[in-house]
């Protein structure tokens, strides 16, 4: 018998795809394998250089492993060949060339990825009177005499005073010594940007010689997985362009305390993450004002919402502390900085307001998706959930409000789904399957055609079949449990292997083939169990809230943040990712913590209004909450053990209730071996 060779294990991100490989596999060759389409075109000869990755170094805790450059093999002839020739950044291989010689974390950088992920936070409409807290305010100062030896700032002090009706005006010290020069190049007329926030003495912050009309502001909504930036006319509060990328910090980690981890093991690249969120903000500053013909310096105001974690890393702060209880945040009020001390390339004279957290996992995101929906204006009882790896949730109404987080994971963005991966073009996005025959039929990203549309086999080269998104994940399991492949346990009924083709066994445990031309797109049970996990942890968290305001029932629900925005609201409640409410009622509102950011950005009075809901809203920490356990097992099953769904039921025919036939048997995790027929 032949020895089974050593392996080693590779997580690639920003995918999140991940398998062990014999040792000598070259990278691109487990990228194919997996699914990860790194772009490639001279068949691996090391000659066009499209395949560049580099290798995420540390000790990544999650996935118990320490990924470091040595674990490359060393360069090939060819490699070397290319780079004497071409160049190749720092840190960067060429994955046809390199070959695994032990566990690590790979980063796919974006230019080198054909299937790049999609960012889904557009820019939803938003209606606010402009206020922002920057003032163009064009005058024409005199000019020096030798019998008035008033200073040229000074003299531009009094005008801009007398202009605007501002006591107490100062010019910010980093334009002392560009004064003269613009006041002559103005010929006397110039334009001065004049900031004042929150009590703060206003101050001159930019001037411009002659009249300038046009300033723009930046909302950014710094997600884990991705980020959306919006560049706002300050003048009017219009939103002018938007731009969207992942979040680089990914190769640290996927989810938020992965992150953490990262930190907690390896103190000394806390710098790396900080710079690497930054420079991606950067980078798209300069996207959005090449969009409108504008540049840098005409961007005097910035806004940023994020999680708690997120939040800390953008300032610099090491997160370490929300880890664990209490979860402390170092600074949960909102915050007012140069905006130049963040590393990001404005006006120098240009400010950031950073929106206050709610709580150690509540954070300025939840605070900013509040702000936009305002269920504190509301008589309906309203919840507000802002789904990512940590579920955000705000429970009430004019009356009384509470929040609270619950650590859903990254299940629903495609991690930790044996074929899941997040949004891009050839991830299934919407799936159906015939009660009948429990034939599927399913949607791509980047195609309008459903498979079983003709014009689809024709098409589909030009994104593949390449995973499952979260939105696709909802619905797969959910359109399962209804066409009885699985029970409301989570079980797949092994018995129906009889019946189709696409249930299979694997292993002691059952699974549903979606797609098999190509790479094979299996649902199995431990998928199954990972959706379970993460929608009972989200209604867990509601429950506890409903809880507090004695149970009564819910009037409104919307559906926050990218992942939110794009998953059908039947399915989610089919599912018991939401509590039971008349789906009329239930509705995305897209990316409202960037909305709420904008809002901020272009009237002071949201900033004030933001800022007095933080203080007065209710944070519940749902870890020491004693029912916390009870209502998770409950949530558990398909749509809930205890809680009926009437409304739910008047829309949507339900199976009844069952068991998984004899041999349909869960998995290590599961907590059963295996689920016998009673009676």
């Amino acid at each position: 018998m032949s020895e089974t060779p050593e392996t080693a294990k590779v997580v690639f991100q920003p995918s999140g795809r991940r398998g062990t490989f014999p040792l000598g596999t070259p990278l691109l060759d487990a990228a194919r394998a997996l699914g990860v389409y790194v772009e490639s075109v001279c068949g691996g000869r090391g000659i066009c250089g499209r395949c560049q990755v580099s290798v995420s170094e540390g000790a990544f805790a999650k996935e118990q492993i320490v990924s470091t450059a040595d674990h490359l093999g060393p360069v090939t002839d060819a490699e070397a060949r290319y780079v004497s020739l071409r160049n190749l950044p720092e840190g960067r291989r060429l994955s046809c060339q390199a070959a695994i010689l032990g566990d690590m974390v790979v980063d796919v950088p974006m230019e080198a990825q054909t299937n790049r992920q999609v960012v889904r936070k557009r820019a939803e409409n938003v209606t606010v009177a402009p206020d922002s807290a920057i003032r163009l305010v064009t005058v024409t100062v005199s000019e020096p005499d030798m019998e008035q030896p008033l200073g040229d700032g000074d003299r531009l002090l009094a005008a801009v005073t007398e202009a605007s009706g501002l006591a107490g005006l100062s010019l910010d010290p980093p334009l002392l010594p560009k004064v003269q020069k613009v006041l002559r190049a103005g010929h006397w007329r110039v334009t001065a940007a004049i900031w004042q926030d929150d009590g703060f003495s206003p101050r001159v912050t930019a001037l411009w010689p002659g009249e300038k009309t046009t300033v723009y502001g930046l909302a950014v909504d710094i997600g884990s997985t991705t980020i959306a930036a919006h560049l706002c006319d300050l003048a009017n509060g219009r939103t002018v362009t938007s731009a969207g990328t992942s979040n680089p910090q990914i190769r640290f980690g996927e989810d938020l305390m992965s992150r953490v981890s990262y930190v907690q093991m390896n103190p000394a690249r806390l710098p790396d993450l900080v710079a690497a969120v930054r420079a991606a903000v950067d980078a798209l500053v300069a996207k959005l004002v090449n969009d409108v013909g504008a540049t840098r310096e005409d961007v005097m105001d910035a806004v940023f919402v994020g999680n708690p974690i997120m939040h800390h890393l953008f300032l610099g702060i090491d997160p370490t502390e929300l880890g664990g209880a209490p979860f402390a945040l170092a600074v949960s009020g909102a915050v007012h900085i140069p905006a130049s001390e963040l590393g990001l390339e404005l006006n120098p004279g240009a400010r950031a307001y950073i929106l206050p957290c709610i709580a150690g996992h509540v954070g300025a995101d939840a605070a900013a998706a509040t702000l936009s929906t305002r269920p504190f204006e509301a008589e309906a009882l309203t919840l507000v959930v802002d789904i990512g790896t940590n579920a955000e949730i705000v429970l009430g109404n004019r009356n009384r409000l509470l929040a609270a987080s619950s650590p859903t994971g990254p299940a629903f963005e495609g991690a930790e789904i044996s074929c899941g991966q997040r949004a891009a073009p050839g991830a299934i996005e919407r799936i159906r399957i015939d009660p009948v025959t429990l034939e599927p039929r399913f949607k791509v990203i980047g195609l309008d055609e459903w498979s079983d549309d003709p014009e689809f086999a024709e098409k589909k080269d030009q994104v593949g079949v390449t995973g499952i998104c979260g939105s696709g994940i909802i619905e797969a399991v959910a359109e399962l449990y209804l066409a009885g492949v699985i029970t409301v346990d989570g079980l797949i009924d092994g018995a129906l292997a009889e019946r189709s083709p696409r249930v299979v066994q694997k292993g002691r445990t059952f699974a549903y083939v979606v797609a098999s031309e190509g790479i094979e797109l299996t649902i199995t049970q431990t998928d199954i169990r990972a959706i379970q996990l993460a929608k009972a942890a989200l209604y867990a968290g509601i429950q506890l809230l409903s809880d507090k305001l004695g149970n009564p029932p819910i009037e409104r629900i919307r559906l926050a943040g990218a992942f939110g925005s794009y998953i059908d609201t039947k399915y989610a409640m089919i599912l018991g990712l939401i509590p039971d409410c008349d789906l009329a009622h239930v509705s995305s509102v897209g990316n409202a913590a960037g909305t709420g950011a904008r809002m901020a950005l272009v009237n002071r009075g949201e900033r004030r209004t933001v800022e007095r809901v933080v203080r007065e809203i209710e944070k519940i920490e749902t870890a020491l909450e004693p029912r916390f356990q009870e209502h998770f097992v409950n949530a558990m099953a398909i749509p809930n053990k205890v809680d009926p769904f009437v409304k739910l039921r008047e829309a949507v025919t339900l199976p009844e209730p069952r068991a998984a036939s004899e041999g349909s048997e869960e998995d290590g995790d599961g907590g059963r071996r295996r689920r016998r027929r009673r009676g």
